[in-house]
């Protein structure tokens, strides 16, 4: 089985900076790409941030010059560093990470189980 876990969600005041982190374990031979969506209330999920593990990085319009999403293969890890935060970014963040867990086995798409994003002051 895999497992995803984020972390580094929580309260922080406009302009301020949040860094998530989210690992993989588990069941895994290789991560393909993997990302971070989001979720504001009463709004639909949406994208954030993706890389492959080229890596090459994509961003919403929203986000981009603020956000920067990274990973470590290492450590089965995406990281996503958030900067000049408005109280916009406010939302569950999710990470997802496309994983195949034999050599053999078709990739699928894994979900975190989402981290509290609250920007106010």
């Amino acid at each position: 089985q895999v497992q995803l876990v984020e972390s580094g969600g929580g309260l922080v005041q406009p302009g301020g900076s949040l860094r998530l982190s989210c690992v993989a374990s588990g069941d895994i031979f290789s991560i393909n790409g993997m990302g971070w969506y989001r979720q504001a209330p009463g709004k639909q999920r949406e994208l954030v941030a993706g890389i492959t593990s080229g890596p090459r990085a994509d961003y919403a319009d929203p986000v981009k010059g603020r956000f920067t999403i990274s990973r470590d293969n290492a450590k089965n890890t995406v990281y996503l560093q958030m900067n000049s935060l408005t109280p916009e970014d406010t939302a569950v963040y999710y990470c997802t990470a496309d994983i195949r867990p034999r050599q053999w086995a078709s990739a699928r798409t894994y979900w975190g189980q989402g981290t509290q994003v609250t920007v106010s002051s």
